[in-house]
């Protein structure tokens, strides 16, 4: 009976590690897709509602995906703190309280530290044009995520459960 616990907690444990590998790479996409769409929003208020940036970010951050709003609300956040932070500063210390609990990779960290460098610097064209060279970025980060989540959700899936089984097998 204490064979059968043993083995039962050990292929549960391994199949959980499995679904846990593979659920970041199903999230990684999804989170990429609502950046692009925050940043869509981004660009709309910077260019049509010529808003200031502390503003915009926070009306980005009530209107966008939850699972990215923590990034823009945190950005709105430190800019209107007062305490004399740039764009950039306020952004950077955004990024690094969001990006941990991110499924996002250091190459979309990078786009989005670059995007950081040029906001709040000049006018609303240049940052315009900074936005959309981020999304086209992410769009083909997004593209090698998808098929990156497609190959490899089944293998972790299926890797778990087989790998926890082999080890049952082997320990019985």
């Amino acid at each position: 009976m204490l064979k059968f616990i043993g083995a039962a907690a050990v292929l549960l444990s391994c199949t959980l590690m499995g679904l846990l590998v593979a659920g970041s790479y199903s999230r990684r996409p999804v989170e990429i897709r609502c950046l692009l769409n925050a940043l869509q929003m981004l660009e709309t208020e910077v260019t049509y509602g010529a808003t200031p940036l502390p503003e915009a970010l926070a009306a980005v951050a009530e209107r966008c995906d939850p699972r990215v709003a923590l990034l823009f609300n945190r950005a709105a956040q430190e800019l209107l703190t007062m305490r004399g932070l740039t764009a950039r500063e306020a952004w950077e210390a955004a990024l690094r309280e969001f990006y941990p609990g991110s499924a996002l990779t250091n190459s979309e960290r990078a786009i989005l530290l670059e995007l950081g460098n040029s906001l709040g610097i000049s006018d609303r064209s240049d940052q315009v044009k900074h936005l959309v060279l981020a999304k086209e970025q992410l769009k083909l980060e997004q593209a090698k995520a998808e098929e990156a989540s497609l190959k490899n959700s089944k293998v972790y899936n299926y890797l778990g459960f087989l790998g926890g089984l082999t080890i049952v097998l082997i320990l019985i």
